[in-house]
């Protein structure tokens, strides 16, 4: 038993070595797993693709083993082969992807751009002439760009179409379109008029059944926000009409299970499962030109169904209806005239659904039902992502006019010299203001009580899908959300900015209009200050973290107050204690007239759960999970209308508070740096809120350590000091001195030899050096971290992982910034003491040395760079020498064993350890 735990065994296979299979301890590990066999060890590595021990983590060494006859040297004519082979090699994988590039980057779209061009051309002369504009070569980068842009808007079609067939399949059609599963919906004894209860979700999965008739009929469903009348009633109506329908259908229909099996959304996936670089060309084949054919098909066919038909349709109904000069003045002729024609063919897909239901075409109803739900779907996605936000934009324009010293004439000249770029800006700005009014509608969620914000859709609700709601709910219905939605949201910014804005003209006649010129007659440079406000002002505002949490403390604060003066705190925040207890809320079992009165086909809710119990369920899309009782105390509804109110004043006054205060502060310290001079007021407002960001982020900090005492107090601002000195040193030599060295550096080799002139003397702005400097430090800084693992690479990122609270003075200043500055100095020193010392010396004309001066930088830079490549060429031809000496020669490898003293001496890796 001795002997066997004594002996070497391999650590994989467990068994001893052989004269034929000796074992190796290539690595640092000892004991049990300290041997193997080489045949194990290629073996796992072929398997784990590493190249190192995963104990250890010592990497694996081989050393070669050449034939027998292989020259000392190779000969002439073995590396002129290899060379040859290699270049051979080159030359077929650049023409591959020269011939790729040249099929994707130019055919595609410049196929796509003039085929749009001659569709929509409107003469049969462009149609004859289609085969010779393809060729021509005229406009060409210009026609590809506009084909790439035609290109991408075509796959984004074919890919939502996919999409939405997917939503379609997956999150089952509107019942009025799957006609041949009445019967069974009848018969799970589901009754509409329990699914119109307040446990109705507005999610369409479980949404009541719908009549199948056509979707005039559809928009009967109910709505469970919705009054009682809407809920009690039309579901009855419903009920009557699915009867008939349903039984005459089963009856007509009972020889055709074919036509009622057939699925006009069960589209073959012919295509087989292919790779990205396999369809783009990029493993060497030429598959790729069939892919090429079928995209310009593709696109083909799009332009005609989704651009040309829908254009024309509502071309020649504008041309009709006498519109074409209304249309023509707004600039968007095309985009407003394709949307008439999808509205056109969204009624003509309506009328002949409702024929083919008439004449039992099952194919064709349903054919034409789907087609009708693409185009209602396209036309919502079109309303809620591009009209909803231009109006809000638009909105907050016009109600900021007098902030800017504006009117609607300015406005209404710039539109007109630029309408492209102004829509954009304002469906940008509104779709922002939307994005932060959905972000703080979410904040309110957390602090709310569950159920307040009834009549608001949860966006963080995981059953909530926008798609499904298009899919399923009638037009009416959206078009009712969206009036209400363009209602609230425009309220809110009268509240918020036109009103405040009339508020400060009254008290403060000089604050306003803001300055916000282009130019500047500061004698600060603009860059330096754009830097200061992407670098240092814009990170710490856009801070999630401390921001969000001090907006909701103060939401929660506010939301406390309100609560215990109207007596509310019930309503808005819930007692959750009284819940745990189980003690009954007995306020809530009188309910106001109108409110509580509707549950007569539902079971009685439970204490409490009256209305705002209905509404929870809506929102939870199923039962009343999670609802909080409340107390509901006397006089409830005029006491909501002085919640509202309060909330009203409150808004108003945070608005004037956030349109003065950071920009009184902003101008106040702006002063000291440029005087009397006006500036942008972008700079002065993110100066003062970053001064105001500065003042609560210390004030907070104050508070969590006052209850901890005077000693700890003292302590954390010791700590504190120390460490802010240190920033301060660190932010100097790294945030100051380096970009300062390196943008200087950048004029001296780029800059001034580009544009000025020998006759002509450069100067040089040490702020505009310094602002170019962090710009190409962050790009370095950037660039170094996504390559190679190199020493800068690794200091870069141990300074990131201590970040500021653990900062090392000794080892930035140590490892990072002496180095870099000490690069950097040599760059600039070196070369103007060999251009104003040495040369002048040697006895040249002054001439000369001004062409020394100046160009000395720019020539060391290129002579550097031919080192690099040269270096790089001689490192490439030692790999192509192994390769070409391995490829004839090589037999075979031997593992190396580790040896602690010299090992490095002892073994030469090939190029490629692990064999294939």
């Amino acid at each position: 038993m001795d002997m066997a735990d004594e002996a070497d065994i391999c650590r994989v296979c467990r068994s001893e070595g052989t004269a034929d299979k000796p074992l190796y301890h290539p690595c640092v590990c000892t004991g049990s797993i300290k041997f193997i066999h080489q045949e194990c060890l290629v073996q796992w590595l072929k398997h784990s693709r590493k190249e190192y021990c995963e104990l250890c983590k010592h990497r694996f060494a081989f050393t070669p083993i050449y034939s027998p006859d292989m020259p000392s040297r190779l000969p002439i004519q073995d590396i002129c082969a290899g060379l040859l082979t290699s270049v051979g090699t080159a030359i077929r994988y650049w023409f591959h992807y020269t011939l790729v590039a040249f099929a994707w980057l130019g055919v595609v779209p410049l196929t796509a751009c003039r085929i749009y061009k001659c569709l929509f051309t409107g003469s049969v002369s462009s149609l004859l002439t289609l085969p010779l504009d393809m060729l021509s070569t005229e406009n060409l980068l210009a026609d590809c760009l506009q084909g790439c842009f035609v290109v991408t808007c075509t796959l984004c079609a074919f890919i939502s179409l996919v999409w939405l067939r997917e939503q379609i399949v997956h999150g089952g059609a509107p019942l009025w379109l799957e006609h041949q599963q009445q019967p069974q919906a009848n018969a799970a004894g589901q009754q509409p008029n329990e699914a119109a209860g307040p446990g109705a979700a507005e999610n369409p999965a479980a949404a009541p059944p719908a009549p199948a008739d056509p979707p005039a009929h559809n928009e009967a469903q109910p709505e469970a926000p919705d009054g009682p009348p809407e809920q009690g009633e039309e579901p009855e109506l419903d009920n009557e009409e699915e009867e008939g329908p349903a039984a005459e259908d089963a009856e007509a229909n009972n020889g055709a299970q074919d036509d009622m099996n057939w699925n006009a959304l069960e589209w073959d996936r012919a295509a087989e499962e292919l790779t990205w670089e396999r369809m783009l060309g990029l493993d060497g084949s030429l598959v790729f030109l069939e892919h090429v054919f079928w995209v310009v098909s593709l696109n083909t066919l799009f332009i005609l169904v989704f651009a040309f038909c829908p254009y024309h349709i509502g071309h020649f109904s504008v041309v009709g209806l006498g519109f074409e000069e209304y249309v023509q003045a707004s600039h968007f002729e095309g985009l407003i005239t394709t949307i008439v024609g999808y509205i056109l063919l969204a009624m003509t897909l309506i009328l002949c659904h409702g024929l083919a239901a008439l004449v039992r075409f099952q194919r064709s109803r349903r054919l034409l039902g789907v087609c009708y739900i693409v185009v209602k779907v396209s036309l919502l996605v079109v309303v809620e992502i591009g009209v909803f936000p231009l109006i809000c934009g638009w909105w907050l324009d016009i109600c900021s006019l007098e902030m800017f010293d504006a009117s609607l004439k300015d406005r209404e000249l710039s539109f007109k010299s630029a309408p492209g770029t102004t829509m954009f800006l304002h469906w940008l700005v509104g779709m922002v203001y939307v994005f932060y009014f959905a972000s703080f509608i979410l904040l309110l969620r957390e602090v709310l009580r569950p159920g307040v914000l009834w009549f608001l859709r949860n966006l963080n609700d995981p059953d909530f899908n926008p798609v499904q709601e298009m899919i399923h709910l009638p037009i009416y219905r959206h078009l009712r959300r969206f009036i209400l939605s363009v209602v609230v949201f425009g309220s809110i910014v009268l509240l918020m900015l036109w009103l405040p804005i009339r508020v400060i003209k009254l008290v403060l006649p000089a604050f306003l209009p803001y300055n916000v010129m282009l130019y500047s007659d500061a004698p600060v440079s603009e860059l330096s200050l754009e830097l200061l406000l992407l670098q240092v002002v814009l990170p710490a505002l856009l801070e999630q973290g401390h921001t969000r949490q001090w907006l909701k403390g103060l939401v929660r604060a506010w939301t406390v107050s309100a609560g215990y003066l109207l007596d509310l705190h019930s309503y808005l925040l819930g007692e959750q204690e009284d819940n745990e207890a189980n003690q009954p809320v007995n306020n809530n079992n009188n309910p106001a007239p109108g409110h509580h009165n509707n549950n007569n086909d539902n079971p009685a809710p439970a204490v409490g759960e009256g209305l705002h119990a209905a509404h929870q369920a809506i929102l939870q899309q199923g039962g009343p999970v999670g609802f909080q009782p409340y107390h509901r105390p006397p006089r409830f509804p005029f006491r909501i209308v002085l919640l509202i109110g309060f909330m009203c004043v409150t808004l108003l006054v945070a608005s004037l508070m956030c349109l003065t205060l950071p920009v009184f502060a902003g101008r106040w310290l702006m002063s000291f740096w440029t005087g009397s001079s006006k500036i942008h007021e972008l700079y002065t407002a993110a100066c003062g809120l970053y001064v105001c960001w500065l003042s609560i982020r210390g004030a907070t900090v104050l508070l969590a350590w006052m209850p901890q005492g005077r000693t700890v107090i003292m302590l954390k601002a010791q700590e504190w000091t120390l460490m802010i000195l240190k920033t301060l040193v660190v932010a100097l030599l790294v945030a100051g001195v380096i970009p300062l060295l390196l943008g200087l550096l950048f004029e001296l080799v780029i800059v001034a030899p580009l544009r000025v002139p020998l006759d002509q003397t450069p100067l040089f702005y040490p702020w505009q050096d310094w602002a170019l400097g962090v710009l190409h430090a962050k790009i370095i800084a950037a660039i170094t971290l996504m390559g190679p693992q190199w020493w800068l690479k690794t200091v870069i990122e141990q300074v990131y992982a201590n970040g500021i609270r653990n900062i090392d003075l000794y080892f930035i200043i140590r490892k990072l910034a002496a180095p870099v500055i000490s690069v950097l100095l040599l760059s600039l020193c070196v070369p103007y003491v060999i251009a104003a010392g040495i040369v002048p010396a040697i006895g040249v004309t002054p001439e000369m040395q001004i062409l020394m001066q100046r160009r000395i930088y720019p020539f060391l830079l290129m002579v550097v760079s031919i080192i690099g490549i040269l270096s790089f060429q001689i490192r490439q031809f030692k790999r192509l020498y192994e390769h070409i000496k391995n490829d004839k020669y090589l037999v075979g490898q031997r593992l190396v064993n580790y040896e602690r003293k010299a090992r490095a001496a002892s073994s030469v890796p090939p190029p490629n350890p692990i064999p294939e």
